[in-house]
């Protein structure tokens, strides 16, 4: 990348990356869905991507979320928002209503505070059943959220008897390492759990590893840097 390269130009060197990694796998490029990380980047730059194809962005703060909507709305462009980070069960009431999907489904509390917000996120027109990812910390960083592989089938049975979420996949953060195939063992792990639990999302990948994680399974990658460049302070 290049501080001349446009967003569409950056768009279509990583469809082409995709194309490429799921030729490797044998797999069909219309499988995996591009979510653009766009974490601080003004509404110009989602505006530019969206002319460029790309339909789906991605936010892990709620703060960030809630002013990303709004520019967006005010530009008059409507893109599908992703939660990719953490959820804090204070931020249901503000982060729910503006989303597509949650990639960080992690507790038995978040999905009781959904159902305890229920009224008013209908009311704010949230999509309920929400679809969502369990993000699961397969490699065990302390540092990193999201609950151990053995947690995987409680949290599973407390979501399909909820009526306010809807689980479509698996998700996980790898660890950042110097190559990209360290992670590999990480992605496997993580679709052959989707697999045992008969789950086929698997959002696994970013700017560092995603043509890994799509040799592995993913059904999305959440890329940023690849698209946007940096993220803004």
């Amino acid at each position: 990348m290049t501080a001349t390269t446009t967003i569409a130009q950056r768009i279509a060197e990583v469809r082409a990356v995709i194309a490429r990694a799921c030729e490797r796998a044998g797999r069909d490029p219309s499988e995996v869905l591009l979510v653009g990380a766009s974490k601080t980047q003004p509404a110009s730059a989602i505006r530019d991507a969206i002319a460029a194809g790309l339909a789906d962005f991605g936010e892990n703060r709620a703060d960030e979320l809630e002013a990303q909507v709004e520019a967006a709305r005010v530009a008059g462009i409507q893109p599908n928002w992703h939660f990719i980070g953490h959820l804090q069960r204070n931020k249901v009431r503000e982060v729910v209503p503006a989303i597509s999907a949650l990639h960080s489904l992690d507790s038995t509390a978040l999905i009781a505070e959904i159902e305890r917000r229920r009224e008013a996120l209908d009311a704010a027109g949230a999509t309920l059943p929400l679809p969502c990812y369990l993000e699961v910390n397969v490699a065990g960083e302390a540092q990193k959220q999201g609950i151990a592989p053995a947690d995987v089938p409680a949290l599973l049975a407390a979501a399909e008897a909820s009526p306010v979420v809807t689980v479509v996949g698996l998700m996980t953060v790898a660890p950042l390492v110097p190559d990209p195939e360290q992670v590999r063992p990480v992605f496997r792990a993580l679709r052959e759990l989707a697999q045992a639990h008969g789950l086929k999302g698997l959002s696994m990948g970013m700017t560092d590893d995603y043509p890994v994680a799509i040799e592995e399974g993913a059904t999305l990658v959440r890329v940023g840097r690849a698209i946007f460049g940096e993220r803004r302070s």
